[in-house]
């Protein structure tokens, strides 16, 4: 487990960059933490570490986004909205732990049962103004 305390958006955006370099194509990312917590502004972090140029934007009414990197492509999907797991499912199915892309979902909390056992978690706790405390478990 690591933390990492973050005082800015910029500094959030950074611990979401890092951890993109240790994630290989088939990693699963899951992202914990209130609203505007920072979750969408770490993947935009964490896209930019696999070197798309895109900013990640929050997929909270389609479900996900896709992002295009050189590495391959990032699914990014919000569970927040969200019924049940069979409706995640049928959208989304080929993208959950795709092997040649990286898949990032927020409130994953919401259906574990979707989540595989491999996942990094990340959580972003707010602490008071800008400052955020981000602990990350492999």
């Amino acid at each position: 487990m690591k933390s990492v305390p973050s005082h800015s958006p910029e500094e959030t955006f950074l611990a979401g960059q890092q951890l993109a370099a240790s994630l290989a194509p088939g990693a699963v990312v899951t992202l914990l933490g209130d609203l505007g917590a920072g979750k969408t502004c770490f993947t935009s972090g964490i896209v930019a570490g696999w070197g798309g140029e895109n900013s990640a934007t929050s997929p909270t009414f389609t479900l996900m986004h896709e992002y295009p990197t050189p590495r391959g492509p990032i699914y990014h999907l919000d569970l927040y909205r969200a019924k049940s797991a069979d409706e995640i499912w049928a959208a989304a199915h080929d993208e959950l732990g795709a092997p040649h892309a990286l898949t990032i979902i927020e409130w994953a909390d919401k259906f574990p049962e979707l989540v595989p056992a491999h996942a990094v978690q990340v959580c972003i706790v707010l602490s008071g103004g800008t400052s955020r405390l981000i602990t990350i478990t492999p």
